[in-house]
């Protein structure tokens, strides 16, 4: 989606919406690819009192697994996104607003830079999902297993103590 930002520059007070459908479907994240369906991405960009803002939300939804307990999940995420646009910077060090020097800017790039940027450390199927167990391999989430817990090598001196 290509954003054409001179009007915008030029005339304080004016908005420009967009709205558009962004395909990550190629996109790989731990050696699979859960975009498996395009990314909505609606926003605007705006010149106030001479700054321009873009402001934006991606939403999609992913085909993934839990990482605590592997079961299929589909979670729907929404990303925010915003951005102030310059032409030029007075501080090369100010990492708060984004240098364009074209005032014909591509927002694909930077949207994708912002989703992954966002994206959560986990997924998982539930807040309370208490995983698989290491020995067995029994998913938690269903009942207990029959496994014993394993003692900490550091501490079976102490463990001795308590049971004598």
């Amino acid at each position: 989606m290509i954003l054409d930002l001179e009007p915008i520059f030029n005339n304080e007070g004016m908005v420009k919406e967009f709205d558009f459908e962004l395909d990550l479907s190629e996109q790989e994240i731990s050696g699979t690819k859960p975009f498996t369906t395009p990314v909505r991405v609606k926003g605007s960009a705006g010149n106030y009192t001479g700054i321009v803002e873009m402001r934006a939300k991606a939403e999609f939804e992913l085909e993934t697994s839990c990482d605590r307990c592997a079961k299929p999940i589909k979670p729907a995420i929404v990303t925010d996104i915003f951005h102030t646009l310059v032409t030029h910077l007075n501080d090369e060090t100010n990492d708060e607003l984004l240098l364009v020097n074209e005032l014909r800017f591509d927002l694909k790039p930077l949207i994708t830079e912002d989703i992954f940027l966002d994206f959560p450390a986990k997924l998982l199927c539930d807040e309370e999902c208490k995983g698989v167990c290491p020995r067995c391999g029994k998913n938690l989430n269903t009942g207990s297993c029959s496994c014993e817990k394993e003692i900490d090598p550091r501490l079976a001196a102490l463990k001795q103590l308590l049971d004598n």
